[in-house]
Order: C-alpha cells, then sequence, then structure tokens
C-alpha cells in the first residue's frame, strides 16, 4: 500500500516558492476559497474543502498565467479532482460521479476515463495511490461481478501507465505488472478482435452512447479501439525494452506495425480527409466525428499534408468549431444532435469535455511533433483551449459537467448533483504537457515545446513540477519584471538555472 505518503506538509516545498511580485500561494488561496464558498460538499471523500488548499499546495504544480479563465479553471480542475480520490477496502480509487450511479461497479468505480485519471494524476506530487487505483481495476474490480467491469469500456491503460511512470519513474512497479497487462491485451484480442484485424466496440462501451456512426448493439469499427490498442501495442515494446523481454518486444513490434496499418489503411477516408468509423458492412460511415482526431492522440498517421487536411475541420464552422468549443460530431451531418432529448447521454454532436481533451491532445501532438501542418498553426490550437476554459461554467460559478450545447454554453442535464465534478477528461494535463509544453522522456531529460502563440502571453509560470524526482520550474518573462529574474524563458531544476532563452521557443534538459 501506498497510502502513508499521500498527504504532505506543503513546507517540504518553501524552498521554491519566491516569485518576487507574485506569491502563487496567495493565488491559489484565493480560488479554493471562493471555490469552497460555492460548494454545499454533498459528498466527501479523502480530503475534504477545508483541507483542499492544503492538498493543493502539497501536490500540484503552481501556474501563473495571463489568461484568467485557463488560470482559473486550472486551479478549479485540481480542486475537483481532489474530490473523486476514495479510499476503499480495496485500495484507493479515483471515481468518475460525484454521486453514485446504477452502472458502476463497486465503491461507484468507472473504468471509461481511466486514462485521463492516469494521465492528469501523474502531474501530482504525491501520487502513488494511482498505483492503487490501477491494482483495483487490474486484480480485484471484476471478482464477485456477473459481467465484466474493467472491460466494461474500452481502455488504454498500458500507454497511460507508460505515461504515469515517464513522470513517476517507479520501474519496478511497472515491470512487475508487465504480465498481467501482457495477458489482459490478450483477453481484448479474444473479445473485440474481428477476422480482419480490427477491433470492434459498442458506441456506449467508448463511453459515447448514440454516437452518430455507432448503436449500443453495433460491432462497428471504431476509430477509438483501434487507436488505443496501437498505442497499448506500443507501450508494451517500451515496457518489454525495460525488463529484457526481448519475447515481449518482439510481439508487440509485430502488432503495433500491423495495428497501425490497419488504421491508416481501413480507417482512413481518402476522399474526406478524415478518419472514419467502418460500420459491419465493410463501409465506412459517411459523417466526421472528433474519434477520427484520436489516432493523433498515439502518433498513428504519417506526416504528410494529405493527412493533415483533417485538422481544417478544427477552424471550420461547418466542421467541429461551434461558440462553446468542440462538437462531437460535424456540424454539417444531417443528424447532427437528433438522436434524444438533449437532457440524456448523446454522443452526435453536443460538446463533451472526454471527446474535447483528446482532440487537443491529438492536435498538441500534430502542431508540435509534425512537420506538415496545412496551415493549422499554434492560434487555432489556443483558441479551443482558451474555449475549453472557459465552458466551465454554470450560473456564473466554475463547473465541470457531463455535456454541453455547442451554441448557448448551457450544460444539458442542468445542475444535477451526478453530473457536478464529472471527472470524466483531462485539462491539468492539456496545460502542462500541451500547451506550455513540458514532455515527459523515458530517459533522464524532458523536452519543453510551448505552443503559446507568438505574442500572446508577456509572462507565465509552472512552479514546483515533480519530475523523476526533481522540481521543475519554468518562467517566461518577457519583460523581465514579472519575476525578478531576468528577461526570457528559463528552466530551473531543484532550484539552480539550467536553460535559458530570450525566447519561448523549444528546449530539450537532461537531468543530472
Amino acid at each position: 500500500m501506498f497510502r502513508k505518503v499521500f498527504f504532505m506538509s506543503s513546507c517540504l516545498i518553501l524552498p521554491l516558492i519566491g516569485l518576487g511580485q507574485v506569491d502563487l500561494r496567495e493565488k491559489l488561496d484565493t480560488y479554493v476559497q471562493e471555490f469552497n464558498q460555492q460548494d454545499n460538499e454533498a459528498v466527501v471523500h479523502m480530503v475534504n474543502n477545508a483541507r483542499s488548499a492544503e492538498w493543493m499546495k502539497s501536490n500540484i504544480p503552481l501556474l501563473d498565467v495571463p489568461d484568467s479563465a485557463i488560470e482559473k479553471v486550472y486551479y478549479f480542475r485540481w480542486w475537483s479532482y481532489r474530490k473523486h480520490i476514495k479510499h476503499t477496502p480495496e485500495g484507493i480509487i479515483v471515481t468518475e460521479f460525484i454521486e453514485p450511479v446504477k452502472h458502476a461497479a463497486r465503491y461507484n468505480a468507472i473504468s471509461c476515463a481511466l486514462g485521463h485519471h492516469l494521465y492528469e494524476g501523474r502531474w501530482l506530487r504525491n501520487s502513488n495511490f494511482l498505483k492503487e487505483y490501477v491494482d483495483f481495476w487490474m486484480y480485484h474490480a471484476d471478482k464477485g461481478e456477473t459481467r465484466p467491469r474493467f472491460h466494461q469500456f474500452s481502455s488504454w491503460l498500458p500507454d497511460a501507465l507508460l505515461a504515469y511512470y515517464k513522470v513517476e519513474n517507479d520501474k519496478n512497479y511497472l515491470l512487475n505488472r508487465i504480465d498481467d497487462l501482457d495477458k489482459d491485451l490478450d483477453q481484448w484480442e479474444k473479445e473485440r478482435q474481428l477476422n480482419n484485424g480490427l477491433f470492434w466496440q459498442h458506441d456506449v462501451k467508448d463511453g459515447m452512447e448514440e454516437s452518430v456512426s455507432g448503436g449500443r448493439r453495433v460491432n462497428n469499427m471504431r476509430p477509438t479501439i483501434n487507436s488505443y490498442m496501437y498505442g497499448n501495442a506500443a507501450a508494451m515494446i517500451e515496457l518489454a525494452k525495460m525488463a529484457g523481454r526481448e519475447d515481449l518486444e518482439k510481439k508487440y513490434s509485430l502488432k503495433a506495425e500491423t495495428f497501425k496499418k490497419q488504421v491508416v489503411d481501413s480507417l482512413w477516408d481518402k476522399n474526406e480527409h478524415f478518419f472514419k468509423t467502418k460500420l459491419e458492412d465493410g463501409k465506412l460511415h459517411d459523417a466526421r466525428e472528433a474519434i477520427g482526431f484520436i489516432p493523433w492522440y498515439f502518433q498513428i498517421p504519417p506526416d504528410n499534408n494529405h493527412f493533415a487536411e483533417a485538422w481544417k475541420q478544427v477552424s471550420d464552422t461547418a466542421g467541429f468549431n461551434a461558440p462553446w468549443g468542440l462538437t462531437t460530431a460535424e456540424r454539417r451531418e444531417p443528424t447532427f444532435r437528433t438522436r434524444g432529448t438533449g437532457h440524456s447521454c448523446e454522443w452526435d454532436g453536443a460538446i463533451w469535455p472526454f471527446a474535447t481533451s483528446q482532440t487537443l491532445r491529438g492536435m498538441a501532438n500534430f502542431l508540435a511533433n509534425y512537420k506538415n501542418h496545412a496551415g493549422v498553426d499554434h492560434d487555432e490550437f489556443y483558441r479551443e483551449v482558451a474555449k475549453y476554459a472557459k465552458s466551465h461554467i454554470f450560473d456564473g460559478k466554475a463547473y465541470i459537467g457531463e455535456y454541453q450545447d455547442e451554441k448557448s454554453g448551457y450544460w444539458l442535464k442542468g445542475d444535477d448533483p451526478r453530473s457536478k465534478f464529472y471527472n470524466h477528461s483531462t485539462y491539468a494535463d492539456v496545460i502542462i504537457q500541451d500547451l506550455i509544453g513540458f514532455k515527459p522522456a523515458l530517459e533522464n531529460e524532458f523536452e519543453l515545446k510551448p505552443l503559446i502563440p507568438e505574442g500572446k502571453w508577456d509572462y507565465f509560470a509552472l512552479q514546483d513540477l515533480r519530475y523523476k524526482g526533481h522540481d521543475v520550474t519554468i518562467y517566461w518573462d518577457k519583460m523581465g519584471n514579472r519575476y525578478q529574474r531576468g528577461r526570457g524563458l528559463m528552466v530551473y531544476v531543484d532550484g539552480k538555472l539550467v536553460s535559458k532563452s530570450n525566447k519561448l521557443e523549444n528546449l530539450k534538459i537532461k537531468l543530472k
């Protein structure tokens, strides 16, 4: 068990606090006071509201940016994430719904957003509880159940575990579970792989019910699960290398190559430049859906302008560009938002944070790691991040719910208690890895690839980020008067300046 190190005194990080004219701990206190005052705290798990500021100071990287919405929501999402960390007799877990729901497993656990929870939670200074959470799903969740609970929803667990390892660096934990991860992926193939090599899934078991292209009982070949299986295979290659397991490395090298080829060859619509769902009859569905961006989440598509054309749909108002965010289906689709009452769960066009965070990660990978961008740039990425931040509001208060009207911003379940603090997406992970561009690595290093448009921000700080046992702080101060440390981009590791640039640019930092 890892519970003993979960809550640490904030004094452990005091040496890195000094910011000259800016006190980020005081800023955090102001935000938390507002969030606490607006909350009736109907459900309390491991850390109550009264202790939330202390927990956040002990655990989260502190953020200072000139965009007030992006900054406020950053702190709100950590404050909300904390509400979902829950002690159970079978270890600490992270919940999706704050209120109990009928389709959950024991302890109100749901595996759908497991990957999101790991990607988000890996940035916490004390993230050991995530290992208990993973072990709950791998070893406990299905015991005594009449139906599968872990495989109730599609999963990119090995990929997310590798992402977690890159930050947290516990190799023993990871390698001690490599054989069980291997067995689990074999089970996915038995359950979901067709004779043509592609994987099928019901839309509801992707967490995407009432979608444009799918159905609750339709065995379509979706970009989701097929991309996840490639991402999982690619992660297993790295785990096998770390373990010195040539057998597994060979096994998953072949699988990864095959899965990638199948996604590109079978799910890409060459005429409409988009990845689409393949129906049971072998035809591609006509509509573009946000799930068509998921292949870039795992960097599957080739780097050429033919595939880059897909990203033009992000700025197209007949595509996915709506006033309040990115829609789950293209707006030109004739059946857009026709499948339900507007108060249940429909992925046929409304905005879902789950999909938004996946699309933003795919877009960030596309901009940071590909050369051919078909005219899509940092400004478009920033616009969508800013809209995502501003969408976190209900009745004038910070809020994250289930799904949202694309024109009005109204959360379509209203103020339903089950939907408050909906933990079904990432946000801090998007800000840290994508917008600010902190890229973890397997090696003892990291890269900085900011996607902040040139001239957009005169300053930012990401302070006390715990990475591989080191404390990393990043400052951008165009004029040199915000943090009193000089002008430019500065990276500190354990309090020492290790890299500096006069402009906001890509940097690579090796750790000692």
